[in-house]
């Protein structure tokens, strides 16, 4: 059997790879070396299911009991980012989306400043077509490189999935690990430059990009915002333990350093029920939640 290049963490407090900074341990962490590592590690004895896949951790809430089974963390071993020409971009699933922003504007290709507000990776990008400043990612994608449970690896058309806002749908059992994506050409480098820090000044005047949080809570209502939605029902600062809804923007939660994840869970329901009540709107949240409540154990 081909030997396991990457690495292999036991009882992990997922704390550490989640931007809220909470969550219980989980059971296994695999980091692989590259797509060949993790399709080598996918057909191991040491994968055990249920596999979850992580970027950096962001639209993320580990719940205090932890996790069972196998997170795979892709950031360092599938970051690659290749120029096929004429606009063309092949990323491994790992790449920082705010890198390969960075990466697009410094080659001229424009229509690609939106990934810089996106706070994880590609590979998570992908999964839920995340989108900033109006742009998303799925209208930029040519193909898609998947590997399935088993180990086994396919390009795949977009055609293959079914994307709609905020949300992707595709073949069971497959995950991203690496996407050919297409921009303009010909952009002057300096202008994205110029552009892409705009963008990022007006996140960091209007977010919370200071203190611990999982990026949006909610996905926008059609024909609103989220946002909007939260503050006129009075949820604005309000919280419960370590958690609270930001003063700067009402669809995020920060964390003090005291919180838990129950207790961000707690607040995520009460913003919800509230919202329902004043305004019959249900919000869906564009967090995932996961993992076992602390008594669980």
């Amino acid at each position: 059997m081909t030997r396991l290049r990457g690495t292999l963490q036991r009882d992990v407090s997922m704390a550490r790879y989640t931007t809220w900074r909470v969550g219980g341990p989980a059971a296994r962490v695999y980091e692989p070396a590259d797509a060949d590592d993790l399709a080598v590690f996918l057909g191991s004895a040491e994968a055990v299911p249920p596999f979850f896949w992580l970027g950096l951790g962001s639209n993320l809430l580990v719940r205090d009991g932890g996790m069972n089974g196998s997170v795979i963390r892709l950031h360092r071993g599938l970051a690659d980012i290749e120029d096929r020409g004429a606009g063309r971009v092949h990323a491994g699933a790992g790449v920082a989306c705010a890198k390969l922003a960075r990466w697009c504007a410094r080659h001229g290709y424009a229509g690609s400043a939106f990934l810089a507000g996106i706070p994880g990776t590609l590979g998570g990008a992908l999964a839920m077509n995340a989108g900033a400043w109006g742009g998303e990612t799925w209208p930029h994608v040519e193909a898609v490189e998947t590997v399935s449970e088993d180990g086994h690896r396919r390009m795949r058309p977009p055609e293959d999935f079914r994307v709609a806002y905020r949300s992707v749908e595709g073949p069971g059992n497959e995950w991203f690990v690496g996407a050919t994506l297409v921009f303009t050409p010909g952009g002057e480098p300096a202008a994205l430059q110029a552009e892409m820090r705009r963008l990022l000044g007006e996140r960091a005047r209007s977010q919370p990009t200071g203190m611990p949080s999982g990026g949006s809570v909610f996905r926008n209502p059609p024909g609103d915002h989220a946002a909007r939605l939260i503050e006129a029902a009075g949820l604005k600062g309000s919280g419960i333990g370590g958690a609270r809804v930001s003063e700067k923007h009402a669809n995020f939660i920060v964390h003090d350093g005291s919180a838990r994840a129950a207790d961000i869970e707690a607040l995520i329901e009460r913003i919800r029920e509230t919202v329902e009540q004043t305004y019959g709107v249900v919000l869906e949240p564009e967090v995932r939640i996961v993992g076992e409540p602390a008594n669980a154990h």
